[in-house]
């Protein structure tokens, strides 16, 4: 058994939506196929991954750096030892050869696609959901009772109104989600305050099923101001508050806001993650860790981060992964991991779920389709389509 292709496609997102910080309009994602000689039913079976959701395209890392030392190394030592399957440990020691420790931003998302699709090929290979073959691989027995998640949404538009904000959630709502999270950081104060009530009209007041992100945007000072306004609402977290590696700031923004926090989905690897448990003031039974396999060199440095977290008296029940799309829920659904994200309104043809998916009250269920079910999603069919030839 041998990887006969890989190939990359860089998709740009649609939509022209913004954060405090960041304009989408000009982002794309990586998507990429590993092509095995497995033939069934006429094709070969393939596996399908995409980095993430709110990022740029790592095409030229992966075509100048990545894909060569994966397609020099021996066939045999891709495979685990029984021959029978792909081995994502041996695929990520082969992708990062040569490559010195630290500075990972994009290399790390670059790995993640290409080790992520790995997964989808041997789920494949076994004719399973991806989130079956996670869990046999880590010793878990999976969630069977779905999983918790929350429409992301809530964005800065070029026509900004309290009016399309509500409308969005309520939107939403009627999906089936009754947990929401917006931007803020992206206007003054005053107009955040107001977007806020009127999202939390959706909720009937209810601030635990409401959460807010500034994406890093905020300053000591711009974050405590925000804090101190937030409070009486009693809101299910504030999220991302000032850069993702000012743990310092972090700290003390936990030290002085009572509710939850969440951050890490800028974190990239386990020494980032060890860094933010161990200086970032984080609170076991309180506070969201949002790390995200795609981001940071897949599932295995991804689950590397859950027992880093275990190990310090954190429970793997505070991770929802970053990102909103399929390959998270299976990895929330195989690790048995707190819950997860979806874009249901934004970031196509790679955000929220295929209409297979089960959603009752802001639980989610993945479908049977093998792999991660990317094929599924008809947004995204096309772009598969395009890869596969």
């Amino acid at each position: 058994m041998k990887i006969t292709e890989i190939k990359e496609l860089s998709v740009r997102l649609e939509g022209n939506v913004a954060n405090a910080l960041v304009s989408f309009a000009e982002h794309d994602v990586s998507l990429v196929a590993v092509v095995s000689d497995v033939i069934r039913n006429g094709k070969p079976v393939t596996g399908y991954a995409f980095d993430s959701i709110g990022r740029y395209a790592q095409g030229g890392i992966l075509r100048d750096r990545i894909l060569p030392r994966l397609k020099a190394a021996p066939s045999e030592s891709l495979l685990n030892d029984a021959g029978t399957h792909f081995d994502p440990a041996k695929v990520l020691q082969i992708a990062v050869r040569n490559e010195k420790p630290g500075g990972h931003g994009d290399r790390a998302a670059a790995v993640g696609a290409l080790e992520l699709a790995f997964w989808d090929l041997n789920a494949k290979l076994n004719d399973e959901p991806a989130h079956l073959t996670i869990a046999r691989h880590f010793g878990r027995t999976g969630k069977t009772d779905g999983v918790d998640v929350y429409a992301a949404g809530g964005y800065y538009y070029p026509e900004e109104s309290t009016d399309r904000l509500r409308q969005e959630f309520e939107d939403y709502k009627v999906l089936g989600f009754n947990a929401f999270k917006m931007k803020i950081g992206g206007a003054s104060l005053v107009s955040d305050m107001k977007r806020i009530e009127s999202a939390l009209k959706v909720v009937d007041g209810d601030g635990t099923r409401l959460s807010v992100d500034a994406n890093g945007r905020f300053d000591l000072k711009t974050a405590l101001e925000y804090a101190k306004a937030i409070a009486p609402y009693g809101l299910r977290w504030y999220e991302e508050i000032g850069d993702p590696l000012d743990f310092d700031l972090n700290r003390r923004v936990a030290e002085a806001y009572a509710g939850p926090i969440a951050t890490g989905e800028n974190l990239f690897s386990v020494p980032d993650v060890k860094n933010l448990v161990l200086f970032g003031g984080m609170r076991a039974g309180k506070d969201i860790f949002q790390m995200d396999a795609g981001l940071s060199y897949g599932l295995i440095e991804y689950a590397r981060m859950l027992d880093l977290l275990e190990n310090n008296g954190f429970s793997r029940k505070s991770a929802y992964p970053h990102g909103g799309h399929l390959i998270n829920l299976h990895i929330a659904v195989g690790l048995e991991l707190g819950g997860c994200e979806a874009y249901p309104g934004v970031f196509q043809p790679f955000g929220g779920y295929p209409v297979e998916c089960a959603l009752r009250k802001s639980r989610v269920w993945p479908t049977d389709a093998p792999g991660f079910g990317l094929e599924q999603k008809t947004e995204l069919r096309p772009w598969l389509e395009q890869l596969s030839k």
